[in-house]
């Protein structure tokens, strides 16, 4: 069943950069927010069939109400452009969650946060949330200038001082020759968050992978892998198993689509792969995974699917629906 979600009233709007604007939302009815975690995002509902995810900001002590950071993106699938251009102070939005797929390890004793842009976000909620508990970290903040750098005068304060290192316009051999110094020599109980663009990703986790034991290293991305869709498309059925409904997947269409427009319910946000809401249970057939959320071990059991991007290398897929 879909979640209800709140109305949310924008209290403030204000730039950070010239391309990351900042929201900050209250419920409507003033009643408290829903409570979350560091890592954890709002599902944004900004029109007929446009929901976008979007990072909290919050420290444990901003508690009556949440801020994002959104980077205006060119092109845009609609959601960036929309908060940009459209939403101002007073509007009302509808908003779902929160949801955390990117938690923190109750387990870590001294977490490396390492940020690329506007993979600051989630981060930033990190580590407002360390500080507080007084707990030893340390981020690592890559942008292409001062100028691109969200919250700078926040974490270059001298409240910040030996917490956070920033770092601009590294060239690839550079970044790589900084992660390994960074990455080879993990502490004791380390663990490695990272969220940015997908080849400083990629790239941070082939290197903390090199080092740092397996469950440690810790990955958000806000978009799919674009060369998850580079082997070609061929039809496929899917069957319901509980609704008993077999239909046809044709080429360039979606599972979820052909799913929805035969009655069958799931409940679909982001449409590429990332947010993890239209996870299903997969009963038989092999999954043709062309998400960004499940890991390495869920793909190869094959027992889940994102309905949303993901397709079948059998001709029949069986699913718990």
């Amino acid at each position: 069943m879909a979640e209800t979600g709140f109305e949310a009233r924008v209290i403030a709007v204000f730039d950070q950069t010239e391309e990351i604007r900042c929201f900050e939302l209250q419920r409507a009815d003033r009643t408290p927010l829903p409570d979350f975690a560091p890592g954890a995002h709002i599902d944004l509902h900004l029109g007929p069939s446009l929901v976008r995810q979007y990072s909290l900001c919050n420290g444990p002590c901003q508690k009556d109400s949440y801020t994002i950071a959104v980077k205006r993106e060119a092109p845009s699938r609609g959601g960036s452009a929309q908060l940009h251009e459209k939403v101002r102070t007073g509007d009302i939005l509808r908003v779902t969650g929160p949801r955390n797929h990117f938690p923190m390890a109750a387990e870590a004793t001294e977490p490396l946060l390492l940020a690329g842009g506007i993979g600051i976000t989630p981060l930033l909620s990190m580590a407002r949330h360390l500080k507080a508990q007084d707990q030893r970290f340390h981020l690592k903040y890559f942008t292409r200038s001062p100028a691109h750098t969200a919250f700078r005068q926040e974490l270059g304060s001298r409240e910040w001082a030996g917490q956070v290192d920033f770092h601009y316009a590294m060239e690839p051999h550079g970044l790589l020759a900084c992660l390994r110094a960074v990455l080879s020599h993990p502490p004791e109980g380390g663990h490695v968050y990272v969220c940015g663009p997908r080849p400083f990703m990629d790239m941070v986790i082939g290197v903390a992978c090199q080092s740092y034991p397996k469950g440690t290293v810790h990955s958000e991305y806000f978009a799919a892998d674009p060369n998850a869709q580079a082997e070609p498309e061929t039809s496929f059925t899917v069957r319901c198993a509980r609704s008993e409904k077999e239909l046809e997947v044709p080429e360039g269409d979606s599972i979820v689509n052909v799913l929805t427009r035969n009655g069958v319910d799931v409940e679909v946000m982001c449409e590429q792969g990332v947010c993890g809401t239209c996870l299903t249970g997969v009963l038989q057939g092999r999954p043709d995974h062309r998400d960004s959320y499940l890991t390495d071990e869920e793909r190869a059991s094959n027992e889940k699917i994102m309905v949303c991007c993901s397709r079948s290398l059998d001709p029949l897929l069986v699913l718990d629906l």
